[in-house]
């Protein structure tokens, strides 16, 4: 239960700083941190999580990167359901929270977004499903291989939370601008459901696709990694 209610808060954490610095302050008036401060956001709070319940959880945060750390041979498959579960309450529950202090501003207005991951016309660049599923399967496999490798026993002892975190934040970096940037299906739902309508009809793709990628990047690194890891 320890683990399961450290996966709500750190999602929480990862929901509310990342999300929050997308609809609070990516764009305010002249002072907006615009894409590179959201993707910074992203990746200080999987970076702070890590330090604080990486011991308790692992701090996967992310129900894409338990299921690839379970096809990778690092996770049980017996806490796949809790870990899930826990992870996608904290995503909403963050949800609800970032909701009552944006809609205490003048102007909100959900219909915007609430920073809710879409293709076609609800991608912000306007990219297509098929570079959005591309973009989703890419990033996430790519971040499923630094964190096997961030946290492989031979790899240098206390840096994983650095590496996972930055690579995050480059992940938002590249991707922002086609799919507003998931690679976390739990990220995703926990906005969608408050904006409804679009936002929760394109939801399949924000589950389907960054599953598809952490399983491929777990499996890719344990064949780059050899028998040793």
């Amino acid at each position: 239960m320890k683990s399961y209610g450290a996966e709500f808060l750190g999602t929480f954490w990862l929901v509310l700083g990342g999300c929050g610095s997308a609809v609070l302050a990516a764009g305010f008036p002249n002072l907006g941190i615009g894409f590179a401060g959201v993707a910074l956001a992203f990746g200080l709070t999987v970076v702070t999580m890590a330090y604080a319940i990486g011991h308790i959880s692992g701090c996967h945060l992310n129900p894409a990167v338990s299921i690839g750390l379970w096809a990778g041979g690092r996770f049980p498959a017996g806490q796949l359901g809790p870990y899930i579960v826990a992870q996608v309450l904290g995503a909403i529950a963050a949800g609800a929270v970032l909701y009552v202090i944006a809609s205490g501003g003048a102007g909100f207005d959900v219909a915007k977004g609430f920073a809710s991951n879409g293709y076609g016309e609800h991608s912000p660049g306007g990219y297509s499903l098929l570079a959005a599923l591309v973009c989703e399967v890419v990033m996430t496999m790519f971040f499923l291989l630094v964190i096997m490798g961030a946290t492989d026993k031979r790899a240098p002892a206390g840096f994983a939370p650095l590496a996972i975190g930055l690579a995050l934040t480059l992940i938002h970096l590249i991707s922002i601008p086609v799919t507003n940037t998931s690679v976390n299906p739990a990220r995703s739902t926990g906005v969608a459901l408050f904006v409804g309508g679009w936002a929760v009809q394109q939801l399949w793709l924000f589950w389907l696709a960054p599953i598809i990628g952490a399983v491929l990047g777990a499996k890719l690194y344990r064949l780059i990694a050899g028998e040793s890891e």
